[in-house]
């Protein structure tokens, strides 16, 4: 009889633990990791990516959630909520995983008034620990005025190998700290903008038409704004002519280090925006800029020429390492205190 009882708990045991383990084949969880796929084809769990988001109802450094993206035009407002921490969107291939819609701030809203630009992202970003791979962020709304891309709220986000097509106000980074390696990134006024700190290394900085790359309001008590380094600016045409930033606000600090620059940089590099009083607030500089638009003699007075000691200190650490020791490469942290 004693055989008999074990032998029966042993059974139920190991059924238990299959049940469990079928479960978790079942929602695609692994240990520290809930993955979902979406195609547009149907062949995925999911046919969109909101969908797909809203379907795990956070994440968390001990459970990351991949959401892998197959090849395909997904046209769609997507929004990754604050408590959406550790979420990773994952696509196949950059130029064939598209995410995009096209508002833009003329549209009128149901109060009968312009939508205005913050209410234009096509996928906006609250969450802290968020990562794109091999996706492209796009606005199709066109050289119509004010039209984002992404807005970014969140804190500790990488973009890697990315795409961002746009063409005024493509990128907002509002708040945080961001990392971009290896994107590309179009538009043809303001398209890179907001109060953020963001490091973009080995990026594409495509001019469609004349214009301003950046327009940053970085605090005046924030280090750093914008750190371009090893990048590359080119034009659509060779007739495109662009500033490297203007200051959207009294505040604003964009940096390029060692950045190749075509013709399609204007000589004088920087624009006041018609306020010749933030000429006293700005910090534009650059160090080791290369190519037919590095004019250094011909740069406005205001910005600065960085010395060899002043631009090795700007690393990607001291720029993103904030209190938090973040590694945007690795995205660990420690604590300083």
């Amino acid at each position: 009889m004693k055989t008999t009882i074990t032998s029966t708990k042993t059974v139920a045991s190991i059924a238990i633990c299959l049940l469990a383990y079928l479960t978790v084949c079942a929602v695609g969880v692994h240990a520290g990791q809930t993955e979902i796929v979406v195609a547009a084809d149907g062949s995925g769990k999911f046919k969109t990516v909101q969908e797909a988001i809203m379907s795990v109802p956070a994440g968390s450094e001990d459970n990351q959630v991949i959401i892998r993206i197959k090849p395909g035009t997904y046209r769609e407002l997507i929004y990754v909520q604050r408590e959406k921490r550790f979420f990773h969107l994952v696509g196949e291939d950059v130029n064939r995983t598209v995410l995009t819609y096209d508002l833009n701030a003329n549209l009128m809203g149901r109060d009968g008034k312009p939508i205005g630009t913050f209410r234009t992202p096509s996928t906006q970003i609250d969450a802290d620990d968020f990562t794109a791979e091999n996706i492209t962020f796009e606005n199709s709304a066109g050289p119509v005025g004010q039209a984002l891309a992404v807005r970014v709220d969140g804190d500790r986000v990488v973009f890697r190998n990315c795409r961002f097509l746009g063409w005024q106000d493509t990128i907002l980074l509002n708040r945080g700290r961001q990392y971009f390696e290896d994107c590309r990134i179009t538009g043809h006024v303001d398209f890179i903008f907001g109060g953020a700190t963001a490091f973009f290394e080995r990026c594409r900085i495509h001019c469609l038409r004349d214009g301003y790359i950046t327009a940053a309001s970085t605090p005046d008590n924030q280090p750093f704004g914008f750190v371009f380094s090893h990048c590359k600016i080119t034009g659509e045409t060779p007739a495109v002519r662009t500033y490297l930033g203007r200051p959207w606000r009294a505040f604003s600090d964009v940096i390029y280090l060692n950045t190749e620059m075509s013709e399609v940089v204007r000589p004088e590099g920087w624009h006041n925006w018609n306020f010749p009083e933030r000429e006293r607030t700005v910090r534009y500089a650059e160090f080791g800029s290369t190519g037919a638009g590095a004019n250094p003699r011909a740069r406005v007075p205001w910005s600065r020429r960085l010395t060899r000691a002043e631009a090795k200190a700007i690393t990607l650490q001291k720029v993103l390492g904030g209190t938090d020791g973040w590694n945007p490469k690795t995205g660990k942290m420690h604590s300083r205190h």
